[in-house]
């Protein structure tokens, strides 16, 4: 198995991803889903899932807006034991050892996936005025938001690994937590590993 790779797919599972095993289906299937704005994102994610287990194909299923980027395989629970029946955050998420040495050695893959499931790059304004001029100022910064704490919790601790200082919001009424990276080093350093969404 390509650990780096898995790091990122585990990070798109978490994020953008469920296991299913139809009645109908012997074989359960990994599907992660993948807006058409982001094509890029879209190859990654079968990119990595041919490089985890390259004796099983993916393919891509065509929704409104979307592609489910898919993989079939007995052995999926084996590789994401996440899986569960109902939403992830009305369930506890926990890497297993294993799963967090492989984070641990691949952090920025990691976070990657996260960033490409639930996370964004923007460029956010504001204005100052200077000598009685009304300036705009803008810069980059990262969203991450999700509603499983157990699963903002492992982006949070990994952004910390790797230096990265972030901040999160009050949860929303919905339960949202939204975690912001906006200071200069930091975001250069997202940068750098990450990139915007392509």
């Amino acid at each position: 198995m390509n650990r780096s790779a898995y790091a990122y797919l585990l990070g798109l599972y978490l994020g953008d991803g469920h296991i299913s095993r139809p009645e109908q289906h012997r074989t359960a299937s990994l599907s992660i889903s993948c807006d058409d704005n982001w094509p890029g994102i879209m190859d990654s994610a079968e990119k990595a899932m041919r490089e985890v287990m390259p004796h099983n194909k993916p393919c891509r299923v065509r929704r409104t807006g979307s592609h489910d980027v898919k993989l079939y395989s007995q052995h999926l629970t084996c590789y994401f034991p996440q899986h569960g029946a109902g939403k992830k955050h009305e369930r506890l998420i926990a890497l297993r050892l294993w799963q967090q040495e492989i984070v641990e050695a691949h952090p920025w893959e990691f976070l990657r996936g996260l960033i490409h499931s639930d996370g964004c790059r923007i460029t956010n304004w504001a204005t100052r005025t200077v000598n009685g001029v009304v300036r705009r100022h803008e810069y980059p910064r990262y969203f991450f938001t999700n509603t499983s704490t157990d699963i903002v919790a492992l982006l949070t601790s990994t952004l910390d690994a790797v230096g990265v200082r972030w901040k999160t919001s009050v949860p929303r009424p919905t339960g949202q937590v939204n975690v912001s990276i906006a200071r200069k080093a930091s975001v250069a350093l997202m940068d750098a590993h990450i990139g915007p969404k392509y």
